[in-house]
């Protein structure tokens, strides 16, 4: 009997726990970074040989960082914008003023680098 109580208790502890860490994970990161400065201004082919020379260092330069990245729109889906074929801005919400082979300015925070593809991964995006 106690040790049923036991683990129901452990249960629920670990339950509230991985609720807590989901409600981060799919929102605690969130900010505006619409009136947040951006940390970099760079071009996209640049920040991309950063990240394939040394991932390790560009990881600490730029990750969850705002920066300005200024490239060719070379795919434009729904939510989603790809600079140079190597940087993918995943959109707050659709931009139709978009078009592809246009110079572009975007705004977004760097979540990562997938070196598999050769891409450098932000969200939040927004055309500058």
């Amino acid at each position: 009997m106690k040790k049923s109580r036991i683990i129901g208790l452990a249960l629920i502890i670990a339950i509230v726990i991985a609720i807590g860490v989901y409600w981060y994970v799919m929102h605690g990161g969130a900010r505006n970074l619409a009136s947040e400065d951006a940390t970099y201004t760079v071009n996209a082919k640049d920040i991309t040989q950063e990240f394939a020379t040394n991932s390790e260092r560009a990881n600490k330069k730029y990750l969850e960082k705002a920066v300005v990245v200024t490239g060719k729109v070379t795919e434009v889906h729904a939510n989603q914008v790809i600079i140079d074929n190597s940087v993918v801005c995943l959109l707050q919400q659709p931009d139709s003023k978009i078009k592809l082979n246009q110079s572009i300015i975007m705004k977004g925070r760097v979540v990562g680098f997938d070196d598999f593809m050769g891409e450098i991964k932000l969200d939040q995006c927004l055309s500058i």
